[in-house]
């Protein structure tokens, strides 16, 4: 569970009160961006490297994805650990034992002389890049009242600019000095420019109270559905359309270089997809203050299906970049929609606790979703039955959200701006 975090209380420092939505809430903003931009560096690494690694350690497909699936878990673990840090001390103290985790592990990485090591080693960079998205999202949420969606969306595009910037740096590295040394760089990298961003956070944090929800307004959309089978069917979905989002995230990197295109081109379609998913990610936040956020979540979830099934049909270099600054566009909102749904459907109180669990199932299907496309490539040679394995996951994604919206059609509503009456 990853519980409301917040600024501790320092008596030493200045007692200024800090004004929600005002600009040194935007410098905060933008502080928590970069962090989180580079602090995710571990998600797309391994991404890129596949192939690479591969060949060095004359390993399957399936074992080398395994590195991504193991960082998933251990980004997942990491937010429940992170996010309790940060509740009893703060998130300067969290983000400290994230930097410190980041720098050595990937270190390690670089360093690893048989593929277990290099695996295990991004077990440890995903438990230090956890610090990076849910905590650093709840934190960023205590910050603003009027924009509190926008601002914990943009918090939450960190890893997908991480997404378009270091896959390219990543590839050139490999490229010029190889993938250990690449990974020994980023290490040295983010420890130096992450620790010089916290410190800075700090400074501008100063002196803030815990976020109180006891005045919170009450749920707008009634299911008619317990908290407790409400957050089983999120989860459910969130594993289902990660499992399908994991397919080219994970693997167009290798997928163009099997194709014949090289590397280089998967990195590029790898950065031109996360990229679009920032435009997607923030464009979602809007979205779900007009039409909610099952609505949203809907709208998300069709579209990426309708991506995938491109994918089965086309596979020329020009076609594969534009499929996958489509896939981009469609896929960038839904994670964040599972956050707005638990605040539309269920109290305040309880609202951080359920959407932590929302996000580890995000993280599980993540996770599987990677490890389960490099199983089937390599039982079948291709990775048009793993395309199609998404689709399906994303069929059953769809079904869920279509229950839950005539639930929502159908039950008693309080109406509001956005949300179904």
């Amino acid at each position: 569970m990853v519980l409301p975090v917040h600024a501790p209380n320092h008596p030493g420092q200045t007692p200024d009160a800090f004004t929600p939505d005002s600009r040194q809430a935007w410098v905060r903003l933008v502080i928590a961006l970069l962090i989180g931009s580079i602090g995710a560096v571990g998600m797309w690494a391994v991404v890129v490297v596949i192939p690479v690694v591969q060949v060095e350690f004359g390993a399957t497909r399936g074992a080398v994805s395994l590195a991504f699936t193991l960082m998933m878990f251990g980004f997942g673990l990491g937010g429940v650990i992170a996010g309790k840090i940060t509740d009893r001390f703060g998130i300067v103290p969290a983000m400290a034992i994230s930097i410190a985790f980041l720098g050595v592990a990937n270190v390690l990485a670089g360093l690893s002389g048989q593929l277990w090591q290099f695996v295990a080693a991004y077990f440890f960079i995903g438990l230090g890049t956890s610090a990076t998205f849910a905590p650093l999202m709840a934190e960023a949420s205590h910050w603003f009242e009027r924009y509190r969606g926008l601002a914990v969306t943009i918090v939450a595009s960190g890893n997908y600019v991480a997404g378009a910037m270091w896959p390219p740096i990543v590839s050139w590295g490999t490229q010029e000095i190889g993938w250990r040394y690449t990974h020994i760089g980023i290490g040295i990298v983010c420890a130096g420019l992450m620790t010089v961003l916290v410190l800075i956070l700090r400074a501008q944090m100063g002196r803030d109270t815990v976020h109180d929800h006891a005045n919170a307004p009450p749920p707008r959309v009634d299911l008619r559905l317990s908290t407790n089978t409400l957050t089983v069917l999120l989860s459910i979905a969130s594993i289902s359309c990660c499992v399908a989002m994991a397919m080219p995230q994970v693997h167009i990197v290798a997928y163009c270089g099997d194709l014949g295109y090289g590397v280089a081109r998967g990195a590029e379609m790898l950065s031109l997809m996360m990229g679009c998913g920032i435009v997607s990610r923030i464009g979602s936040g809007y979205l779900a203050d007009k039409i909610g956020g099952i609505y949203t979540l809907l709208v998300g979830s069709l579209a990426q299906g309708f991506a995938l099934v491109f994918y089965l049909f086309f596979d020329s270099l020009t076609s594969l970049y534009l499929i996958s600054a489509m896939f981009g566009l469609f896929q960038g909102g839904i994670v964040p929609s599972y956050a707005i749904i638990v605040r539309e459907a269920m109290p305040a109180s309880e609202a951080a606790t359920r959407v932590g669990i929302v996000i580890f199932a995000s993280v599980f299907g993540m996770s599987f979703g990677g490890w389960v496309s490099g199983v089937i490539f390599d039982a079948t040679g291709s990775y048009a039955a793993a395309f199609a394995n998404g689709v399906a996951w994303n069929a059953l994604n769809i079904g869920i959200v279509v229950l839950l919206l005539i639930r929502a059609r159908t039950g008693s509503v309080k109406t509001g701006p956005g949300f179904a009456t």
